[in-house]
């Protein structure tokens, strides 16, 4: 049961770390041009030296609600972490973790909504460039999804013994 918690504190740990630099890095899309690669993130654009990312005002509503959800999951992460250690201080004997599994998979949706919300309005849009690709904070944000939604889960059917 110890290598088990263990284990969950470690990649929910690894989750929280990775959502910190998915979030905070400027790699979501990478592209070519003719200074360079260019990339983006969730605020600033990259070539040489950053700049303040331009978003055209369609699209900054939605920009706006990607950078609060990609926030509120990291929120909801390092508190479902706090949680866990807490409940696994105080917890009696033969309860579950639900309060840390709601959290969790509160995280999970957040993530969620950020990251389909950045697929579906800005994909393939890297300002300056002819042809891009995803970076690895786009990854690692899908990575998250995965790792909070099975992490969330796990709390729900794990009990103290």
């Amino acid at each position: 049961m110890l290598v088990l918690l263990a284990g969950i504190f470690v990649v929910h740990s690894a989750t929280v770390i990775m959502l910190f630099v998915s979030t905070i890095s400027n790699v979501w899309m990478v592209g070519s041009s003719s200074f360079g690669t260019v990339s983006s993130g969730l605020w600033l654009l990259c070539n040489k030296t950053c700049e303040q990312l331009p978003v055209s005002s369609r699209d900054e509503a939605s920009l706006k609600v990607v950078q609060a959800f990609m926030i509120l999951s990291i929120i909801f992460s390092v508190i479902a972490l706090v949680m866990f250690i807490v409940q696994l201080f105080t917890l009696e004997k033969g309860k579950h973790f639900y309060i840390t599994g709601a959290i969790m998979l509160v995280c999970w949706m957040c993530i969620l909504i950020g990251v389909s919300i950045y697929t579906a309005r800005f994909t393939g849009k890297v300002p300056e460039s002819t042809s891009s690709h995803h970076g690895y904070c786009f990854i690692l944000a899908w990575i998250c999804f995965c790792f909070s939604f099975i992490i969330g889960i796990l709390y729900l059917v794990l009990r103290k013994k």
